[in-house]
Parts: C-alpha cells; sequence; structure tokens
C-alpha cells in the first residue's frame, strides 16, 4: 500500500515535471525522492514517468493516478483539520439542555456567542425541567445544562451565571392595583394560586413557599404546573394567579398582568432566583469545555 509521502512526492514531480523542482518544493533532496517514486511504481505496478536526460513526462498511468492522487491529499488534509479543530473545541457535537426560562434568556446569549466562536461545533437542543436535566449531566445524554439550584450529583459540577427575582402574575381582570405598582403576598390570599410541582420544579415550589411564609399567608393552591408557560396559560385564563420571574415578561401571553412583590428586608433577601450552568466533570469533549468559557 502506498503512503502519503509517496502520493505528495508524485504530485510534486507531475505538476513541476522536473526531480529538481520537486525536490525542492518539498523541502528534500533528489535522491530520496526518487526512492519515493519508484517505490510508488513497485506498489501499483506501474510506470508513472517516462524519463529522459532532457524531460519528464507523465505515462498513461501517470496520467490516471494523479487526479485520485489529489483527492487523497486533499482528503488527508482535511482530516487532519477536522481531527484538530475537535481537539481544540472548534468542532464536534454539545447538547444543551435548558429550562423554559432559560430558553427565553440565557439560551439565546449562549447560542450567539457559539456562533462566533464555535462556528464549527454543532449544538443539540433539549428543553428539560431541572432534575431531567441532572439526570441527563449524570448519564451522559446531556452536555451542559442550565437548570435551577438542586441537589447537585456526584460527578456534575455547576456555577451561577444569572439572576432574576419572582413577581405576581395576575389575570387582566383580576381587579388588582394598577399594573406597575407593587402587591403585598397577602393581596393574594383569597386567590387560587397555580402552583409549581414539588417533584419537577422543587426550587420554585419551595421558594414560592418560603415568600408567602414570610409574609405569614397561607396560599390557596389550586393547580400545579412543572414549567412557567403552563402557569401562565392557567393565569390567562382566568383560573388564579402565580409567582413567576420576571424575565419571563418577555414571552408571557395577553392578557396577563405583573406586579412586584412589595418588598421588604425579608422578601428582599429570599427573593432571588438563580440560574446555574452544570456539566460533567468527567467530560473529555474539548467542544464543551471551550464552551463553558464563553460563559459569565
Amino acid at each position: 500500500m502506498f503512503t502519503l509521502i509517496q502520493l505528495q512526492s508524485f504530485v510534486a514531480v507531475a505538476e513541476e515535471l522536473h526531480f529538481g523542482a520537486a525536490a525542492d518544493r518539498l523541502n528534500m533532496t533528489q535522491p530520496p525522492l526518487s526512492r519515493q517514486i519508484q517505490i510508488l511504481e513497485r506498489e501499483v505496478g506501474s510506470q508513472l514517468f517516462d524519463r529522459s536526460s532532457r524531460r519528464v513526462e507523465l505515462t498513461a498511468a501517470g496520467n490516471a493516478l494523479l487526479p485520485s492522487a489529489r483527492q487523497i491529499l486533499d482528503l488527508a488534509a482535511r482530516t487532519e483539520l477536522d481531527v484538530r479543530r475537535v481537539a481544540d473545541g472548534d468542532a464536534g457535537s454539545v447538547t444543551i439542555s435548558y429550562t423554559a426560562i432559560a430558553g427565553q434568556t440565557a439560551l439565546p446569549q449562549l447560542l450567539r456567542r457559539t456562533a462566533e466562536e464555535q462556528a464549527g461545533v454543532s449544538l443539540v437542543l433539549r428543553e428539560l425541567v431541572s432534575t431531567d436535566q441532572m439526570d441527563g449531566l449524570v448519564n451522559g445524554s446531556v452536555d451542559i445544562g442550565l437548570l435551577r439550584p438542586i441537589v447537585v450529583r456526584p460527578g456534575v459540577r455547576s456555577r451561577p451565571i444569572m439572576q432574576d427575582r419572582l413577581i405576581i402574575a395576575t389575570p387582566a381582570d383580576s381587579g388588582f392595583a394598577p399594573e406597575g405598582e407593587s402587591l403585598p403576598l397577602v393581596a393574594l390570599k383569597d386567590s387560587p394560586l397555580m402552583m409549581y410541582s414539588t417533584a419537577e420544579a422543587r426550587y420554585f415550589h419551595d421558594l414560592v413557599l418560603r415568600l408567602f411564609s414570610s409574609a405569614d399567608v397561607q396560599p390557596r393552591i389550586t393547580q400545579y404546573a412543572s414549567q412557567v408557560p403552563a402557569l401562565l396559560a392557567f393565569v390567562q385564563a382566568g383560573l388564579g394567579v402565580t409567582l413567576v420571574p420576571a424575565s419571563s415578561r418577555s414571552f408571557a401571553p395577553a392578557d396577563v398582568r405583573f406586579y412586584d412583590i412589595e418588598d421588604s428586608r425579608t422578601i428582599r433577601k429570599l427573593n432571588r432566583v438563580e440560574l446555574d450552568v452544570a456539566w460533567n466533570e468527567n467530560t473529555t469533549n474539548p467542544a464543551v469545555l471551550k464552551l463553558l468559557e464563553l460563559l459569565p
């Protein structure tokens, strides 16, 4: 089987039609170049050049080999480049999971940065609740997760990348104060509360309960959902009120009003919503490691 150096030698001579010029082009002396051509001719079983003291010409076999030799060398060069790009984190595939809110906030920013810095990386996007994201990070089906701070599993690392706060969402005809004013949580005590599920949205579920408890209010929970868009759909339908991250204003449905929670020292201390980026600390995917560097 012929080698790449033999094909490189052959193409150089075929294009220069001069052994001395081809040797200079390859930064080698003429005798080793001639030996590579002789070995290649033995491998293919045909003479590739007609040589005389005055000129060098391709034989019919040489003319037949030249296009394929160029293609093989081009493929080898592209393969080497592709492998190097993967090793440098500039190519490959990364699976990113995200919550519904992260899909509207942190994810677009990450996608823009990736397109600018890692255009050769293919991204697979999966919308998942935080608990399912953590499962994916552990079993390897997810490379990077944009999720809420929950109990971290062994082998998974995380860090905060964004902070938000909860606000009150009500139907537009709820009769509360004009939109833009603040509401105390006690104003919601008689309203049906659309609540986060304990299994899939424990982070928000516990935060909402802490806020109501700090206001000495027992909420009247009537519906549960795992994602913010579902809770806002309940509100839009006039079924009650809910607490959602302030960033959800940007994709809220019509006929929903928003109010800041009336401030107090306790509310200010409790009302913090964090978004984390998480990854498996044992990942060997260079594209994942480089992508993590793009996040704040």
